[in-house]
């Protein structure tokens, strides 16, 4: 009888092979959860890596406190049904105490500020792998990411010193103070993503599916109505409410909104299949430079 996969199934495969990977090299792995789909599909695959144990590991979420209320709604109740660990790292705490400056201005966004919390709250848990829902398709910097990206004493990503990962061999040796970050979905697509939750009947935030909000336009972008933004003078007056839906989840000031009709997860397929623009199009923090993902990676960024 023969045994075949098709490519979702071999797409999970590997991933759970590399989170497994994980688990028998690392002393302390975390899994990184922001409450957007790659996070939850990552939480999706780890389960059925361990299962019929509960994930091994506890899932650490910087909320920058500028976040969609249900993203926060959903993420308690995932965290609930799944019986793991959450560990919150606070941006609010940070700028608080001193150890972090917010912006000012209409641009301002506290994407910037999750480096140093990030790095902290690894340092405090002593985590020496962390696991991450980056795709190479996202981005051209996460093109360049390995599965197992190494980072150095104070966090950074050299892109020009990453190490040859020949026939699925992971090298996650490191010296007292370094840790990794790993990428166990690196090889999926938004489509496969998408393609592979409706198959697996994964729950999903409301933000995904088409509703009514209000938003306004800024630079190309819609961006959600919300008290965190400061909005000039025209922007203000151009505010209305339109039907739309998040491809991306992350910071209100930073993540655009989509104008679409996709009330199902067979829509937004049918939507994502026909897209022109990459998901990360709609996020502001991007397009601050060419380089603005790289920059903020080499700093410890996600």
């Amino acid at each position: 009888m023969s045994y075949n996969l098709n490519h979702l199934k071999e797409l999970e495969a590997e991933s759970i092979f590399i989170i497994r990977e994980v688990a028998a090299q690392f002393e302390r792995p975390v899994l990184m959860f922001s409450g957007g789909k790659d996070s939850i599909l990552m939480v999706h695959l780890a389960r059925k890596a361990f299962y019929p144990a509960n994930i091994p590991f506890p899932l650490l979420h910087i909320d920058t406190g500028h976040n969609f209320p249900e993203t926060i709604a959903y993420r308690d109740e995932l965290v609930a049904s799944v019986g793991a660990r959450l560990i919150v790292g606070s941006v609010q705490e940070a700028i608080d105490q001193g150890k972090a400056v917010e912006e000012k201005g209409f641009n301002a966004s506290r994407n910037y500020l999750q480096t140093n919390v990030l790095l902290e709250e690894l340092e405090k848990g002593k985590f020496d792998a962390a696991l991450g829902g980056a795709r190479r398709d996202e981005e051209k910097a996460r093109a360049k990411e390995r599965f197992f990206s190494h980072r150095d004493e104070f966090g950074q990503w050299d892109p020009k010193n990453q190490r040859p990962e020949l026939w699925n061999l992971f090298n996650g040796k490191k010296v007292f103070g370094e840790h990794f970050r790993v990428f166990p979905i690196s090889n999926w697509t938004e489509l496969d993503v998408w393609m592979y939750l409706a198959m697996e009947k994964v729950p999903l935030p409301s933000l995904y599916f088409a509703h009514k909000r209000p938003v306004f336009e800024r630079e190309g972008t819609l961006l959600a109505d919300c008290e965190y933004i400061t909005k000039r003078p025209e922007e203000q007056a151009a505010v209305e409410e339109k039907m739309v839906r998040c491809r991306t989840i992350g910071d209100m000031t930073c993540t655009g909104v989509w104008e679409s009709e996709a009330a199902t997860i067979e829509d937004i397929i049918k939507e994502v299949s026909i897209a022109r623009k990459t998901e990360r199009g709609g996020r502001t923090d991007d397009k601050r430079s060419e380089t603005a993902m790289e920059d903020r990676k080499k700093q410890g960024y996600f």
